[in-house]
């Protein structure tokens, strides 16, 4: 997250409009892998910040195997998710408008590794397990992800 973290040097906790790639992992038994957060404690999605003249989907794969040592094989766009409830405070008081771009993989490899310092736990969750403290940026796709599977 270099560029954003440049940017805090000059504007400090102002808000920033922060683009990011979340990718949605579903394994072959129709659960998603949900990260514990370090810095809130809310369960999440992967994803982060894209860096400048990153591709989206090379973000996305970037942030997947950083948070978790997997590989995503597919990606598939799941959604643009913009918008006042996407509105977020982190603990340290960085304040972000956030334009989250997320794909849905359904085919990766490698081995589960919670990258430290910022990743508690991994874990599947099927659909009926979802827990309750989501990270709040995160649950407009994920809402929409269970709609999709309930139906």
């Amino acid at each position: 997250m270099g560029y954003i973290l440049d940017l805090r040097k000059f504007v400090g906790h102002r808000p920033l409009i922060q683009v990011g790639a979340g990718i949605i992992v579903e394994d072959s038994l129709g659960r998603i892998l949900l990260q514990l957060r370090s810095d809130n404690h809310c369960w999440s999605y992967c994803g982060g910040s894209i860096e400048p003249d990153e591709r989206v989907e090379d973000a996305a794969r970037r942030e997947l195997y950083e948070e978790t040592g997997l590989t995503a094989e597919t990606l598939e766009l799941f959604g643009v998710f913009s918008g006042p409830e996407l509105h977020y405070v982190y603990p340290n008081g960085d304040e972000v408008s956030n334009i989250d771009i997320v794909f849905l993989c359904r085919k990766f490899s490698g081995e589960l590794t919670p990258q430290a310092g910022e990743v508690d736990a991994l874990r599947f969750f099927g659909p009926e397990e979802i827990p309750e403290d989501l990270s709040p940026p995160i649950r407009p796709a994920l809402m929409k992800w269970l709609e999709l599977k309930t139906r």
